[in-house]
């Protein structure tokens, strides 16, 4: 699809709002805009849009599925489809000394550490092993870029392999893509092929380029080249992550910008640090997860990570019980088990909307007795992200809010008669 097109399907329908007023990268973007998807037309003379991802409406247009839909969609598309290497890109229109000054990268919070990317895909590669991820780069100047790595994840360790062999991880940056890649790339699928899952989505091939350095990255708004230096580190941070609330600062690796390329008038793509579209890139790609791993155990209907968890710290899943054996409990696990950085998980019946808090509450109001349906995990592991984990070790706990299946009658719900 591209971003052009689907931000001119976006306006089409009449739901991509424009704001032609001038305004400054620092704080103003950030204090404007709202939830809709948003094109700003002249930010520092530059074009900047947020939000075109920022809801499950949005990303259901994105993927050409009804809205709720999207979990049998993702559960059960392959991550392996074909890509396509050519020759020449719009992303080459213009090609220029690296100087980010040019970009209008926005510093959205005051307690912010620095303007960051947010939406910037890093692409890297070592050893022919590639991969492509988001990462916040923060910029520390006009070629330079702090980058959180998170331990252990796959750029993290790309980059710890290159650097124990005293090498620097080769790395291209793409701002501005086609919104389904980005949702890709969010997902986990095996390692390295996040272009291959995007194609399966897309239902045809990616088409990638390859940069001067060797790294082939898709069709791009704005596309920077360079590499992640083995031993050089700043401070990262404070940034406000997932909860809204600030993340520590930490020592993490510098990248060093050798090239940058973009097409004529470029639209550069920004995520709100907490908000809607930051929820669904990192929550939404764990609900298919949840949906196979539960699907081994239970009779699985449906799953949402949860608004008012962060979209990342609890999950409402829906089953078909068939017996009050430990099937609710098995799922609770099995959730746990596919997103390890879940704080909260409630098991519901088909009767309950997940997509309803009142209906949740009223589950959990109707059918849970504390003393047998909650399901407490002390001190494993969690999220850093959590205010309350320590270090990301925390309490997890799993709700069992299904009905009492040899007492049916008093949890059913009663229905008005139709006249």
């Amino acid at each position: 699809m591209g971003l052009r097109r689907f931000l001119e399907q976006l306006r089409s329908e009449g739901v991509l709002r424009e704001i032609r007023e001038p305004l400054s990268p620092v704080y103003e973007v950030s204090a404007t805009v709202g939830k809709e998807p948003t094109l700003f037309t002249d930010v520092n003379g530059s074009r900047v849009v947020m939000n075109i991802l920022g809801s499950r409406e949005l990303l259901a247009k994105a993927l050409g599925v009804p809205h709720d839909r999207i979990i049998h969609h993702l559960s059960s598309c392959p991550t392996e489809g074909e890509v396509k290497i050519v020759g020449d890109s719009p992303a080459k229109e213009i090609i220029e000394k690296p100087d980010l000054s040019m970009l209008p990268v926005l510093t959205h919070f005051e307690g912010d550490g620095a303007p960051y990317i947010t939406a910037g895909v890093v692409v890297s590669e070592y050893e022919g092993v590639m991969n492509a991820s988001i990462h916040r780069l923060g910029v520390t100047g006009k070629d330079r870029l702090v980058a959180r790595l998170v331990e252990f994840r796959h750029t993290y360790n790309l980059h710890r392999k290159a650097a124990e062999n005293g090498e620097s991880l080769p790395i291209a940056i793409v701002i501005g893509i086609d919104p389904v890649i980005l949702f890709a790339v969010s997902t986990r699928v095996p390692e390295g092929r996040e272009f291959n899952y995007a194609s399966a989505l897309r239902g045809e091939p990616v088409e990638l380029f390859e940069c001067k350095n060797g790294i082939k990255v898709p069709h791009a708004e704005i596309v920077l080249e360079g590499y992640i230096h083995p031993t050089e580190v700043a401070d990262e941070g404070p940034f406000v992550d997932i909860s809204g609330t600030y993340d520590i600062i930490r020592k993490q690796p510098v990248i060093h910008l050798t090239n940058m390329m973009h097409r004529r008038d470029p639209i550069y793509h920004a995520l709100l640090p907490a908000g809607g579209e930051h929820h669904i890139l990192m929550g939404v790609p764990y609900e298919p997860l949840i949906f196979n791993e539960v699907k081994k155990v239970a009779d699985v209907r449906n799953v949402v990570l949860t608004s008012g968890g962060c979209c990342y710290f609890h999950a409402a899943v829906q089953i078909h019980k068939s017996s009050d054996d430990d099937e609710a409990r098995k799922a609770i696990e099995a959730t746990f088990a596919a997103h390890k950085s879940l704080k909260h998980v409630i098991i519901v019946d088909e009767d309950i909307n997940i997509f309803d808090p009142n209906d949740i509450e009223f589950a959990i109001a109707t059918r849970v007795k504390g003393d047998e349906d909650i399901y407490i995990y002390p001190n494993v592991r969690g999220s850093t992200l959590d205010p309350r984990s320590e270090n990301g070790i925390g309490t997890k706990v799993g709700i069992d809010a299904t009905m009492d299946l040899s007492k049916r009658w008093k949890f059913q719900r009663v229905r008005r008669p139709k006249i």
